[in-house]
Protein backbone atom coordinates (compact mmCIF):
# COMPACT_ATOMS: atom_id res chain seq x y z
CA UNK A 1 0.00 0.00 0.00
CA UNK A 2 1.70 3.20 -0.90
CA UNK A 3 1.09 6.74 0.76
CA UNK A 4 -2.28 7.61 -1.80
CA UNK A 5 -3.61 4.10 -1.07
CA UNK A 6 -3.52 5.20 2.45
CA UNK A 7 -4.95 8.48 2.50
CA UNK A 8 -8.02 6.67 0.20
CA UNK A 9 -8.68 4.19 2.60
CA UNK A 10 -7.89 6.33 5.66
CA UNK A 11 -10.85 8.76 3.78
CA UNK A 12 -12.98 6.10 3.32
CA UNK A 13 -12.99 4.42 6.87
CA UNK A 14 -13.29 7.84 8.93
CA UNK A 15 -15.57 9.40 6.68
CA UNK A 16 -13.58 12.13 5.60
CA UNK A 17 -12.55 13.95 1.77
CA UNK A 18 -9.30 12.54 0.56
CA UNK A 19 -7.75 15.81 1.34
CA UNK A 20 -8.86 15.97 4.68
CA UNK A 21 -7.45 12.36 5.29
CA UNK A 22 -4.28 13.40 3.82
CA UNK A 23 -3.87 16.53 5.61
CA UNK A 24 -4.27 14.23 8.96
CA UNK A 25 -1.52 11.69 7.52
CA UNK A 26 0.84 14.13 7.18
CA UNK A 27 0.25 15.85 10.33
CA UNK A 28 0.27 12.18 12.10
CA UNK A 29 3.77 11.83 10.37
CA UNK A 30 5.00 15.42 11.50
CA UNK A 31 4.65 14.96 14.85
CA UNK A 32 5.73 11.51 15.31
CA UNK A 33 8.82 12.50 13.28
CA UNK A 34 9.38 15.91 15.35
CA UNK A 35 8.49 13.72 18.87
CA UNK A 36 11.55 11.06 17.94
CA UNK A 37 13.76 14.49 16.55
CA UNK A 38 13.14 15.46 20.38
CA UNK A 39 14.47 11.76 21.42
CA UNK A 40 10.91 11.28 22.52
CA UNK A 41 8.84 7.67 22.33
CA UNK A 42 5.44 7.60 20.54
CA UNK A 43 3.30 4.87 22.27
CA UNK A 44 0.03 3.98 20.41
CA UNK A 45 -1.68 1.86 23.18
CA UNK A 46 -2.47 -0.88 20.74
CA UNK A 47 -0.45 -0.44 17.52
CA UNK A 48 3.07 0.01 18.76
CA UNK A 49 5.68 2.17 19.62
CA UNK A 50 8.05 4.34 17.51
CA UNK A 51 11.40 5.12 19.43
CA UNK A 52 14.72 6.41 18.86
CA UNK A 53 17.76 4.24 18.46
CA UNK A 54 21.47 4.99 18.99
CA UNK A 55 23.73 3.16 16.41
CA UNK A 56 27.27 3.11 17.09
CA UNK A 57 29.82 4.18 14.51
CA UNK A 58 32.54 1.70 14.00
CA UNK A 59 34.77 0.43 10.69
CA UNK A 60 33.34 -1.21 7.97
CA UNK A 61 35.12 -2.59 4.44
CA UNK A 62 33.75 -1.42 1.10
CA UNK A 63 32.63 -4.90 -0.81
CA UNK A 64 34.18 -3.95 -3.78
CA UNK A 65 37.75 -2.58 -3.21
CA UNK A 66 37.88 -3.96 0.51
CA UNK A 67 39.39 -0.98 1.34
CA UNK A 68 38.22 0.15 5.54
CA UNK A 69 36.07 2.85 5.78
CA UNK A 70 34.70 4.57 8.93
CA UNK A 71 31.23 4.99 9.58
CA UNK A 72 30.25 7.66 11.82
CA UNK A 73 27.20 6.92 14.91
CA UNK A 74 23.95 7.71 13.80
CA UNK A 75 20.48 7.60 14.97
CA UNK A 76 18.12 5.37 13.64
CA UNK A 77 13.96 4.87 13.37
CA UNK A 78 12.56 2.00 15.37
CA UNK A 79 9.18 0.12 15.65
CA UNK A 80 8.15 -2.18 17.98
CA UNK A 81 4.63 -3.65 17.48
CA UNK A 82 1.94 -3.68 20.28
CA UNK A 83 -0.21 -6.41 21.19
CA UNK A 84 -3.28 -5.33 19.65
CA UNK A 85 -1.43 -5.19 16.24
CA UNK A 86 0.64 -8.82 16.93
CA UNK A 87 -2.83 -10.18 17.75
CA UNK A 88 -4.61 -8.78 15.01
CA UNK A 89 -2.01 -10.34 12.13
CA UNK A 90 -1.69 -13.80 14.14
CA UNK A 91 -5.59 -14.70 14.18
Amino acid sequence: MNKAELVSAIAEKAGLGKAQAGEALDATIAVITEALKRGDEVKIVGFGTFLVADRAGGEARNPRTGEKVQVAASKAPKFKAGTGLKDALNG
